[in-house]
């Protein structure tokens, strides 16, 4: 499958991709803790060799020095079978070298802890190019709103059963960048563009969040001609 989307310096994009065959693949604390970590280690123009480290605990992986960063990134969102992540290139390459390098380090995890063979996401990921700063907080709120599938699985629909109880399950989901940017400290705010949090020193309301993601969705699935179950 060849890329249709080239990617430019200095502009945003939505890229995503889920498991091969739809299998969870974060099923575990670890599973999430070592993804959470490629998305930091991997954003540098140097390879960094886990082997050759230390042994640093979770927390202390973020603190890391990194040579030089190839992407900003400004949210993220981990599934059981999938990822979302928003990134923006800063050298040239970037988007694709740093996406290779995250999916090539969680499958050599993956594959010797659950002795799998092969890729474990796929090839190549999809991508959406983010037009302007609008469409940017759009976008951003659908990232942060789509682990609202695991508590109401017909929110996309426009159907939720107890919108205070969604909110507080997302502000405490620690697998988005919605808990980073709802101001909770922990070592994986290293992982974000501190400029792009700058978007939302005040967050909305939550039910506008809500409309917000609701439209990316739309457009999202328009776009990609298809529906709303094969939309992830």
């Amino acid at each position: 499958m060849i890329r249709k989307i080239n990617f430019a310096p200095n502009e945003w994009y939505h890229c995503y991709t889920r498991s091969i065959d739809k299998r969870p693949v974060f099923t575990t604390l670890q599973d999430y803790n070592r993804f959470l970590e490629a998305l930091y280690l991997s954003n540098d123009v140097k390879p960094i060799e886990r082997s050759s480290l230390y042994n640093p605990s979770h927390a202390d992986f973020f603190e890391l020095e990194r040579y030089r960063p190839v992407v900003a990134i400004g949210a993220f969102s981990i599934m059981p079978n999938h990822f979302h992540i928003l990134i923006k290139e800063l050298v040239e390459g970037g988007v694709t070298k740093f996406m290779r390098k995250v999916g090539t380090s969680f499958a050599m995890y993956f594959n010797v802890k659950y002795e799998h063979v092969g890729n474990v996401f796929i090839k190549p990921f999809r991508s959406k190019h983010i037009r302007d700063d609008r469409y940017l907080k759009r976008v951003i709120q659908y990232i942060h709103l789509n682990a609202a599938e695991l508590f109401e699985p017909e929110w996309k629909q426009g159907s939720i059963r107890n919108i205070q109880s969604l909110e507080k399950r997302l502000r405490a989901y620690r697998y988005s960048s919605f808990f980073d940017y709802c101001g909770e400290k922990r070592p994986e705010n290293s992982i974000l563009d501190p400029k792009t949090k700058t978007l939302f020193d005040d967050l909305p309301p939550f039910q506008n969040i809500l409309e917000e993601a609701a439209m990316y969705y739309q457009d999202l699935s328009i776009s990609r001609g298809v529906t709303s179950r094969d939309s992830r």
